[in-house]
């Protein structure tokens, strides 16, 4: 401000102070406006991913339990509204605060303020849920319906703010934003939340589908796996597509404005590492599709469009993290790699008994790990010295700037993993010990759209064809026993 004062008032004449204060006060109101307003429209695009989320999540189930998944994510969205707006979006930003959660603004005490607005609450918000919808794929067709509302309401209430707290508030024990005391002399670059987000719902996915143990069928008696195919490729590549439309919100979004300069009257600002980002995203994510595309052809010999999605998500998992500060070229090598990871993965869940009916863990946690990494091995100097202007500028190894960044980033994934396995591991721990986790061996072969929630989600037929058969629909009730595998 008082730049733009001193700059306007030689040109203003008589009361030339005062006028060059009022004209910087309007600009000033104008960026404001402009940047709540890019927020606001972030924060609906990533809060558009929860139909992406819902849509591939439904065609990757079997048609049985569609009803189930679908409102599993309606009440991810639900549950973490009011969860995160309790206690959630505190813990993570409510400063001052110590390096590990924050102690203000619960119920939004003291919003707006000079720190925060509404729009940031939104915004945050979408991010939480959406860690919650990853785990929900890792558990779904098996799990009883009181476990979501328990599991989702721990993880967006308290275990995501505080991993979010840790890398993006200010006084974050590992956050770039800090103004002093960097981890390694450096902090943590996980601009978008490769780690913060796809890691932590991988993780809680992964303790939960292994605590669960696999879907009735997954593997036969000698251990071979058997293909429990989704239902329907079509609402899979729907999901795909309005999931790549959120991604925009998502990464781009997480500048938080675009009305800043980077050189006062030129031509290239904020909204140039906006439109940077992404082409980073887009480019990451095609190349995972098409490396998925002709691996999984060479070794299995099927061009297939399940395979194809689940690649192009893992790409845009991976670059979530460092989409601000590489080069386009080196998200087209984070793309590469990241097919290569999720393939890896999944061979692994296979060798080891793993069932996870979306690939979640393996994508968002396998991809985001990957991501954390290449961020900091590709990490440009230029971009981190824009993006991240009040931190020592330590940037990719690949990149000349030394092992620092690359250190913090491989501490991210280590207390992330820590973390989530202390707490979510833990939870479905206790849950599976209650008889709270599992459903009974009838409900799952009977499917729990029949046995949970009243009758099935697609009507094949004008009349109700238990009437037809002179049947009715009756609730199998629960066991706490877990099923054999058969």
């Amino acid at each position: 401000m008082a730049t733009c004062s001193a700059d306007l008032a030689p040109l203003l004449g008589p009361n030339a102070t005062a006028a060059a204060d009022y004209i910087c006060n309007k600009f000033t109101d104008a960026s404001f406006a402009v940047d709540n307003t890019y927020l606001l429209f972030s924060a609906y695009l990533v809060f558009s991913m929860q139909l992406g989320f819902a849509m591939l999540c439904a065609g990757s189930v079997r048609a049985k339990n569609t009803m189930n998944i679908m409102l599993t994510n309606v009440l991810d969205a639900a549950t973490g509204g009011l969860f995160y707006y309790l206690f959630g979006f505190a813990f993570a930003f409510g400063s001052p605060s110590n390096g590990f959660i924050g102690r203000h603004n619960f119920g939004l005490e003291s919003i707006p303020s000079s720190s925060f607005d509404y729009s940031n609450f939104l915004y945050q918000w979408a991010f939480a849920i959406a860690a919650a919808g990853i785990t929900s794929g890792s558990i779904a067709e098996r799990t009883q319906f009181v476990a979501y509302l328990i599991y989702s309401s721990f993880l967006t209430g308290f275990v995501y703010p505080v991993v979010s707290h840790w890398f993006w508030a200010s006084d974050g024990w590992a956050s770039a934003f800090r103004t002093d005391d960097f981890l390694f002399g450096s902090g943590v670059i996980d601009f978008a939340g490769s780690g913060v987000v796809h890691i932590v719902g991988g993780v809680a996915g992964l303790w939960g589908a292994f605590i669960e143990g696999p879907r009735i069928g997954r593997f036969d008696h000698s251990g071979r796996s058997v293909a429990l195919r989704g239902h329907s490729a079509t609402l899979v590549v729907l999901g795909t597509f309005m999931l790549w439309f959120g991604w925009y919100g998502f990464n781009p979004g997480s500048f938080n404005k675009i009305s800043g300069f980077y050189t006062s009257g030129n031509y290239y600002g904020q909204w140039s590492a906006v439109g940077r980002t992404a082409v980073t995203t887009t480019l990451a994510g095609c190349t995972a599709a098409l490396t998925t595309l002709f691996g999984k052809r060479m070794l299995t010999g099927h061009w297939n469009v399940i395979d194809v999605c689940n690649g192009l998500l893992g790409g845009f998992a991976a670059i979530t993290s460092g989409c601000s500060v590489v080069e386009p070229w080196a998200a087209i090598i984070c793309g590469f790699v990241a097919a290569l990871v999720l393939i890896g993965c999944n061979k692994l869940a296979e060798k080891v008994k793993y069932d996870d009916p979306l690939e979640a863990a393996q994508l968002h946690g396998g991809c985001g790990a990957w991501g954390v990494l290449f961020t900091g091995l590709f990490a440009s100097e230029k971009y981190v010295r824009e993006v991240y202007a009040s931190r020592p500028v330590r940037y990719g190894l690949f990149m000349g700037g030394g092992w620092r960044l690359l250190a913090a980033q491989i501490i991210q994934i280590l207390v992330i993993v820590g973390w989530v396995s202390a707490t979510m591991g833990t939870l479905f721990y206790f849950l599976h010990k209650f008889g709270l986790l599992r459903i009974s061996t009838d409900d799952e072969l009977a499917g729990m759209d029949l046995t949970r929630h009243g009758g099935f989600a697609y009507a094949y037929h004008d009349k109700d064809e238990s009437q037809q058969n002179g049947t009715q629909m009756r609730r199998i009730e629960s066991h706490s026993t877990p099923p054999s595998v058969v």
